[in-house]
């Protein structure tokens, strides 16, 4: 199936009250596909319920960094780390079933859902890279250079975003943490715009004008 507009939820970090507001907002907009770029776990909320949500909306969820660290049991000292202990054996079935990458079709062309660039999960673009520091992502001129995929959305760096790198356009739809500014994203790729909506409490509200995809 190509999809014509899908939702985007960005870094999760337990974030269950946003997360659940997201969903219900995208319901309601009878969103056709919901992608989620992971990190569901380290952060001061509710992973359990914020794994039981993603599951029961059948949101495309792929792995992030936070989310294989745990599952590897590492780095895990911070105060706000998820304990092993601390989640339901479904969640942890949850998340040591998420994959590293997700290809979707749209209308358009061919989607990658990732965390960071690619395979790499720790992998950082944001919307300051430019010259050397876009030189060096090796990532992303792979993806450039094998015109397999026409877009990618990826998470990692809390930044919402929309930028071209000739045939290829990358969307990162920022995060649902209260500590970076959340939002989360819908593409159309019929009318070939994105917009982001900001949380204001317990709602959420278009983020200025629509960003072009292309």
């Amino acid at each position: 199936m190509c999809f014509e507009e899908i939702a985007i939820i960005g870094d999760v970090h337990a974030e269950a009250d946003h997360l659940e507001i997201a969903l219900h907002f995208f319901q309601k907009a009878h969103l056709e596909m919901i992608l989620c770029v992971g990190d569901i776990v380290d952060g001061w909320g509710n992973v359990d319920r914020c794994c039981q949500l993603l599951d029961q909306a059948e949101v495309v969820t792929v792995r992030g960094n936070h989310d294989r660290w745990f599952v590897e049991g590492v780095i895990r000292n911070s105060s706000e780390a998820t304990q092993w202990s601390d989640i339901s054996d479904t969640s942890h079935t949850f998340m040591r079933s998420l994959p590293n990458t997700k290809v979707i079709e749209t209308i358009t062309g061919r989607l990658l859902l990732c965390h960071g660039l690619g395979a790499n999960d720790m992998q950082r673009l944001t919307p300051d890279d430019y010259g050397y520091a876009l030189e060096v992502i090796n990532e992303l001129h792979s993806l450039i250079d094998e015109q397999e995929y026409r877009f990618v959305v990826n998470g990692h760096t809390h930044r919402r975003m929309v930028r071209q790198f000739k045939n290829l356009t990358v969307i990162n739809a920022g995060t649902l943490s209260a500590y970076h500014e959340p939002c989360i994203a819908i593409a159309n790729f019929r009318t070939r715009l994105v917009q982001f909506y900001d949380f204001q409490e317990k709602r959420l509200v278009r983020s200025g004008n629509p960003v072009r995809l292309y």
